[in-house]
């Protein structure tokens, strides 16, 4: 699995804006600043992220881009399936709908599918609040 620059940059500004006033539309000129990031590529980014309701966007004067919701429901899995398409280690485990024919026989697709379960897993447990306070990945573990 590769993340591609779209899934990072959808991160870095979800990030953004989670640290930003709840309330404000933040100018994506704004967001492309701080973020060193291209405006012209950011607003595709945003376009596919205001789409699937990740996002408000508010035109003219004062517009910007707001988060719909807390940070703190959003998942980092939730960002990078929206932008990357899939995340699925292979591609018999892709949402296509396309069964692969050697599935009943192939010695490898348990070991593929418990990846795809971990990768699932653990995006799915860090939330954007947790990424915008410096998350640290193995500091929530209790004994």
């Amino acid at each position: 699995m590769m993340v591609s620059t779209r899934g990072r940059y959808a991160l870095r500004v979800m990030i953004d804006l989670s640290k930003q006033d709840r309330e404000a539309y933040i100018p994506l000129k704004d967001i492309a600043e701080r973020q060193e990031i291209s405006e012209k590529y950011l607003e595709s980014i945003v376009k596919s992220l205001t789409k699937a309701g990740l996002l408000e966007g508010l035109r003219g004067k004062g517009g910007g881009y707001k988060l719909t919701r807390p940070a703190d429901e959003y998942t980092v899995y939730e960002i990078l399936v929206l932008t990357e398409g899939s995340l699925a280690p292979v591609s018999c485990l892709e949402c296509s709908g396309k069964s692969c024919d050697r599935a009943s026989e192939c010695p490898t697709l348990p070991m593929w599918r418990e990846l795809d379960k971990m990768i699932r897993d653990y995006f799915e447990g860090i939330t954007l609040s947790q990424l915008a306070n410096n998350y640290q990945p193995g500091n929530d573990y209790v004994i």
